[in-house]
């Protein structure tokens, strides 16, 4: 958690990049990490690959097919983690869906976060008031960031309750659609994240789907602290692997 409040004290237009964890490859977690770091990230979303990812889009979806395939699973995934921050310093966070983590155990699975250096969590399907009735305090006697997510359907008056509860930043899902690389913003995005901007927030936002581009990437910095690049990092993975040079290119 203190490393993403640092960053954010520190830096503006913060560069977030996701990839599924344990694709293209099993083993790519770590060099992808490595590569990402050295090439320019900020911070990085690592996804924890399941059978039904119900915000994904196509292109997120089939790299956690390949991925859970491939012989990734949560277990395998700290595994790799394990002595990350000997090697990564940028702050990591894990997203994923409700039900592996139960499946795992929440204690164990908040405690593994904790020993092996993740900052924050985004459960996309965790509701807030289970979080804040069962999870909270877990999720702050362990320094882990629970990240919110809003969207323009989102009501203020719930906007502003995330915001109390927030402990990072809130993650500004810029469409009501799934993940996906698209070209632009649109006139309702902007008028969104003006919206939202008015609203005087004490919490940082990122906003997510849609970023393609560089030139995406610039707009979204306009209205929020920084952009979240997933479904076009994929793409590349899918069409270069890992290799680090060219994840440093991207």
């Amino acid at each position: 958690m203190e490393k993403i409040n640092k960053l954010f004290k520190e830096k503006n237009d913060l560069l977030s990049v996701y990839f599924t964890a344990g694709y293209p490859n099993l083993e790519s977690t770590v060099p992808v990490l490595e590569a990402l770091e050295t090439g320019g990230a900020d911070f990085v979303e690592i996804g924890m690959p399941y059978s039904d990812p119900l915000a994904d889009g196509p292109v997120i979806q089939d790299s956690s097919t390949r991925a859970l395939n491939n012989g990734m699973s949560i277990k395998v995934l700290f595994d790799q983690l394990q002595n990350i921050t000997a090697k990564v310093h940028m702050p990591l966070i894990l997203m994923g869906y409700l039900n592996p983590i139960l499946r795992f155990g929440i204690e164990a699975f908040i405690e593994k976060c904790r020993e092996t250096g993740i900052s924050g969590l985004i459960i996309p399907d965790l509701p807030y008031e289970n979080y804040l009735e069962e999870y909270q305090e877990l999720f702050s006697e362990n320094q882990i960031s629970n990240i919110f997510l809003i969207t323009p359907q989102t009501p203020e008056e719930r906007i502003q309750k995330l915001d109390k509860a927030s402990t990072s930043f809130l993650y500004m899902v810029s469409s009501a659609a799934v993940t996906g690389a698209r070209e632009g913003l649109s006139s309702q995005q902007i008028e969104y994240f003006e919206r939202i901007n008015g609203l005087e927030l004490r919490t940082p936002r990122m906003v997510g789907f849609g970023i393609s581009n560089h030139d995406t990437f610039r707009n979204v910095c306009q209205y929020a602290h920084g952009g979240i690049v997933g479904s076009a990092f994929i793409k590349h993975l899918a069409q270069n692997g890992d290799a680090p040079a060219e994840i440093r290119k991207f």
